[in-house]
């Protein structure tokens, strides 16, 4: 019976040690978080103390895209007739005025087209005074209606012929009012429709070029936009007249102020549409096809935020500081929403609530290093 007793309390014994050891072990992991400051520490860490406040502030949505021209600013320049290229000095890259010769074309059929042009207009000068001849021949009753007829009839086709042809001549360049038997060209010019620069060179000097060629690509980049994808799910978050910030990965700093003015209505094989932005001010240094990072401010909401300094990072996650008295400071994990103008919201802190407990606004830092220093 002593020898029972004596095994019951030596059991008693251990597990009492065992629960102490696992207090322990939980009182020293919990005291991994808490940093104590002497009161000299305390002053060099120049601490500053605040609290939780709701604020409004903007959840952001963060897109891609790229710079695009419209159609209306891009030409592609051809000639309405084949021919062969006699002069141009143009290169990807250049500047163009409207109105400015891009290129010289030579053909003998532009020679051929104003041959034509000419007798079709010497032709409707007898036409006319034969259609007048007969007209009066006919009212006299000397000339049959039959006759007279057939006179305005040619008369008429003639001058159907004239016309035509000389709109022709317009095609290409070619005033056909100020043309004659002394000034026929075996050249024509070919000539900029806008103001930009030009894209590509299709063609070289010497080429045949046929009217279904294209021989230069300008572009006029003043009335550029920037054409966003938006996948399905975020489309209920975007309007028309919404602002957004653009920026490239080459200069992130540098923002670029759009407006929201065309949704686009078709879903893409990947679920996604065109939304197209228009820049507020026109930046010489975007160019066609450049890739941007968009943001748009989705909407306000009520929100509890902490001044963004208070938020330490370290190993991946976000952390703050509470004040737990004057010199004790906890170290808890927070998981942060949006930030805006110097504010972040908060949006977890594990299973607590920060609400209406001081946080550590300026030194965070300080004490992070602190609370390393002392786990060494």
């Amino acid at each position: 019976m002593k020898n029972i007793i004596i095994l019951l309390l030596a059991i008693l014994v251990v597990s009492s040690c065992s629960t102490n050891s696992d207090k322990t072990t939980e009182a020293t992991l919990n005291n991994e978080d808490i940093v104590n400051l002497t009161e000299a520490q305390y002053k060099n860490a120049n601490i500053e103390t605040g609290k939780l406040e709701t604020r409004q502030i903007s959840t952001i949505l963060k897109l891609n895209g790229k710079i695009d021209v419209p159609p209306q600013n891009m030409v592609s320049v051809s000639t309405p007739f084949g021919g062969f290229l006699k002069a141009s000095k143009l290169l990807p890259g250049m500047p163009v005025k409207k109105g400015e010769i891009l290129a010289t074309m030579e053909d003998q059929q532009y020679i051929q087209l104003q041959q034509d042009y000419l007798t079709a207009r010497s032709k409707l000068i007898f036409f006319e005074n034969e259609y007048n001849r007969q007209k009066e021949l006919n009212q006299s009753k000397a000339s049959s209606d039959k006759v007279f007829q057939q006179t305005e009839m040619e008369y008429t086709s003639q001058k159907i012929a004239v016309s035509a042809l000389g709109e022709k001549l317009r095609l290409i360049n070619i005033n056909p009012l100020s043309l004659n038997e002394s000034n026929l060209s075996r050249s024509i010019n070919v000539y900029s429709s806008i103001d930009g620069f030009v894209s590509k060179v299709n063609v070289n000097i010497g080429k045949y070029v046929n009217p279904s060629d294209v021989l230069f690509e300008l572009i006029n980049p003043e009335d550029i936009h920037l054409n966003l994808k938006v996948f399905e799910k975020d489309l209920d978050k975007i309007s028309i007249g919404q602002k957004v910030i653009a920026f490239n990965n080459n200069q992130p700093d540098k923002k670029h102020k759009c407006e929201v003015i065309l949704i686009s209505q078709d879903l893409s094989a990947d679920r996604s549409v065109d939304v197209h932005c228009h820049f507020v001010d026109y930046d010489k240094t975007l160019l066609p096809g450049m890739y941007m990072n968009a943001e748009i401010e989705i909407n306000l909401t009520n929100a509890s935020t902490i001044i963004s300094d208070a938020i330490i990072n370290f190993e991946g996650k976000d952390f703050v500081f509470i004040v737990k008295d004057k010199y004790t400071f906890c170290l808890v994990e927070v998981s942060k929403g949006s930030s805006e103008n110097g504010y972040t919201e908060i949006i977890a802190a594990g299973n607590n609530s920060l609400n209406n407990l001081p946080v550590v606004t300026k030194g965070a830092y300080s004490l992070l290093m602190q609370l390393k220093n002392k786990s060494e």
